[in-house]
């Protein structure tokens, strides 16, 4: 037995003993006392739940009642505790169970280690050419000087020209880059023109640069660039290494992130949702929920049929967690599989169902495939495609595109993402006794990405591969193991 797996075993009767230990210390307090916290506890997350629900999905006083209940709930709890004078032992319980979630957590990654991106030195691109949107994230061109910057080191800048609102054929713009000559293409804008310009450097093997200097940065945070300054992405240009990434597509349109459906789809449609976001999501959210009147959706994901969701979120590799708009991340960009998330929650029960079960919720569909089919009863569907709104024609396709993006970065990233795993506590019960792993824990081996046509670039590896050989100029660096 090996040094990790004897650690994981040890590490899951901790976890096993650190959560069982926190329902001793309760019910060793004061028998029905602890019995009571528990249950406020659970009603509690139900009631906050319910109340996000009635906040969401209604308006008038039942919105106010539920912002009511998601600040109450937890004051009600606490209040519970402070009553039956449990407070130290409800600490106790507390860190008990966190411990035992670390312990849990720490025993997964002794049996499937991180395994980030592989990164492969590049030599500094001799003729690149930057497309700059000066009007994106509120002018982060011209506030970090970014323009200036880049011709400093080299790089040939390409303006936008926004002025009146127009728009410039992005693509276009990147394809004559190429056709003169450049020999890396980059971006300074949001996740939508950032795609499109990828595409291009997909389609000529050229390596592509990610400026942060949207609004969210999704594709950059997940690529582990630095979305405070910019600026000091621009350091790739001379100091920097490759990797290879996939490339998602959807009716023929590039994406780098997320394309959605239903609901979410349907509010981004609107005309006030780019300069005010939260208001006009909450002031949509009831008409679209309470009886939905968008398109109906009938979801394909490779064999899966996800009928009848509200909202559906395709995604260029898995995100860590269920809740890719909420600050979840994708710790890989290189597995050759597409993340899929649906749901469907009608009431506020269904609401505090999927905050008491997560990801078993009747209403919640995660998974993950190699194609995904989005049929609807209507000739044409609302999509978001990285945040843009577009109305497509049904079915909608959307692939990935397996190791066809070389993405030029600096070496020195603060933000390279480490995959969580969560614990699934049948594996852990599966580790401690030394069991076979159920199969449907079983990591399962990635398919390998094929590697996009690209000049042969001489580099050396920063991390050589596991076994041992050098990675050939040009060649994906990525590494077909499961996320986590």
């Amino acid at each position: 037995m090996s040094s990790g797996y004897s650690r994981a075993r040890v590490l899951a009767w901790t976890a096993l003993a650190a959560v069982a230990g926190s329902f001793t210390v309760l019910a060793a307090a004061s028998g029905a006392r602890a019995l009571l916290v528990v249950l406020v506890g659970v009603a509690g997350l139900a009631g906050a739940a319910s109340g996000f629900w009635l906040a969401v999905s209604r308006r008038g006083p039942l919105r106010a009642l539920g912002v009511l209940l998601v600040v109450c709930a937890p004051a009600a709890v606490l209040a519970v505790c402070t009553v039956v004078g449990l407070w130290t032992e409800a600490l106790a319980a507390l860190a008990l169970w966190t411990a035992g979630g670390a312990c849990a957590r720490w025993a997964v990654r002794q049996v499937r280690p991180p395994r980030p991106v592989r990164a492969v030195r590049s030599r500094p691109p001799a003729r690149p050419v930057l497309i700059m949107n000066p009007r994106s994230g509120g002018g982060k061109v011209g506030r970090f000087r970014l323009a200036e910057r880049a011709e400093a080191l080299g790089a040939r800048v390409v303006l936008l020209d926004t002025a009146g609102g127009a728009r410039q054929d992005v693509s276009e713009l990147a394809r004559q880059a190429v056709a003169e000559g450049a020999d890396l293409l980059g971006v300074a804008g949001g996740d939508g023109t950032q795609a499109l310009v990828a595409e291009v450097a997909a389609e000529h093997g050229l390596p592509f640069l990610v400026l942060p200097a949207g609004t969210r940065n999704h594709f950059a945070m997940d690529l582990g660039l630095d979305r405070v300054d910019p600026s000091r992405t621009l350091a790739a240009l001379t100091d920097g290494e490759e990797l290879r990434v996939d490339l998602g597509r959807v009716s023929g349109r590039p994406f780098v992130n997320t394309v959605s459906f239903g609901v979410y789809a349907q509010v981004v449609q609107s005309p006030e949702y780019r300069d005010a976001k939260a208001g006009t999501a909450l002031e949509a959210m009831p008409d679209l929920l309470l009886g939905y009147s968008g398109a109906r959706l009938d979801v394909r994901a490779d064999d899966a049929r996800l009928a009848a969701p509200q909202a559906v979120l395709v995604s260029n590799n898995p995100y860590a967690g269920p809740q890719p708009l909420g600050g979840a991340r994708r710790p890989r960009l290189d597995l050759g599989t597409l993340g899929v998330v649906g749901i469907r929650v009608e009431n506020a029960a269904q609401a505090a169902e999927l905050a008491l079960r997560g990801t078993r919720a009747a209403g919640l569909d995660v998974l993950t495939a190699r194609r995904v089919t989005v049929r609807a009863d209507r000739p044409t569907i609302p999509v978001a495609v990285d945040g843009e709104a577009l109305s497509l024609p049904a079915p909608v396709d959307c692939e990935v595109r397996p190791g066809a993006l070389r993405v030029l970065v600096p070496r020195d990233r603060p933000g390279v993402p480490v995959a969580v795993e969560r614990p699934d506590w049948r594996w852990i019960v599966a580790l401690a006794l030394g069991r076979p792993l159920p199969t449907a824990l079983t990591p399962s081996t990635a398919p390998s990405a094929p590697t996009a046509p690209s000049a042969p670039t001489p580099s050396t590896s920063r991390t050589p591969p596991a076994d041992g050989s050098p990675p050939a100029g040009g060649t994906s660096p990525s590494d077909p193991t499961p996320n986590g």
